[in-house]
């Protein structure tokens, strides 16, 4: 029976695997670094295509690339132990996106692992990311994660304990490395800390302009708000700065998208 002023409703069912990953996770041993990246030049030249073709680049997909090249040139920040204590590590960057689709007349994020990012080009990461919002397979995968949400707590919970025990299994069901976004959610700057079952996981915030140094002139940038969460049991700080650094490098100079004079 409700009182007035109160409303009252069953928990969902999908929120169930959220509780789960989140008490798994919160186990882990993270390091979050936030970090301002100046994609001026980046979201400048992707306007510029968009007039020049009418196709609109993805960020994300801009986003994938980058990271899929910064692991490359520092790649044991991609790395898990498993349950013999042996530290694993993949070639491959397979990057698990939170898709924003439709599904069921309902607005939702889908997870979408894109494989072996660092040996693809941007348009293809672009492409992939553009097929997954329009795959019609999304909801019979939700239907799937529906049912496994009404087995027991403890038996869920065993899901994600996958990282720890087999990395191989993890890395053919879930991915190598995450990227999930809060910016999509909300206009202006603004960083978003979660915990994660992945080795390295970048969280993207939003976009401010605000002031910026250019050639020693004060001009109007805009800045993305990024977490970047590596997994402190594996990787030191050091390794995971370089990692950042690279990561900030391919950013702000717009790798892999041309300007339309040079395209």
């Amino acid at each position: 029976m409700t009182e007035r002023g109160e409303t009252i409703e069953p928990f969902p069912p999908g929120r169930r695997g959220t509780v789960d990953y989140m008490r798994t996770a919160g186990r882990r041993s993270v390091v979050h670094g936030l970090v301002e990246l100046d994609v001026t030049e980046a979201r400048r030249r992707i306007r510029d295509h968009e007039e020049h073709t009418g196709t609109r680049r993805s960020f994300t997909a801009f986003l994938v690339f980058c990271l899929a090249r910064a692991i490359d040139d520092h790649p044991r920040v991609q790395t898990y132990r498993d349950w013999r204590g042996r530290l694993v590590r993949f070639e491959d960057v397979d990057v698990n996106v939170l898709i924003e689709r439709t599904v069921d007349g309902e607005r939702i994020g889908v997870p979408h692992v894109l494989r072996a990012t660092n040996r693809r080009s941007l348009e293809s990461i672009h492409d992939g990311i553009r097929a997954a919002q329009t795959d019609p397979n999304a909801g019979r995968q939700r239907g799937l994660s529906a049912a496994g949400l009404r087995l027991p707590g403890p038996v869920r919970r065993l899901f994600w304990r996958l990282p720890q025990v087999s990395p191989r299994r993890w890395k053919r069901l879930a991915g190598t490395v995450a990227v999930t976004s809060v910016g999509m959610f909300g206009d202006g700057g603004g960083w978003g800390i979660s915990p994660t079952n992945y080795a390295l996981q970048l969280t993207v915030g939003g976009i401010e302009r605000k002031p910026g140094f250019v050639d020693g002139e004060v001009v109007p940038r805009e800045f993305l708000s990024l977490t970047v969460t590596v997994d402190h049991d594996v990787v030191d700080g050091a390794p995971a700065a370089r990692f950042v650094g690279r990561l900030r490098e391919l950013v702000e100079s717009a790798h892999g998208l041309e300007p339309e004079s040079e395209a």
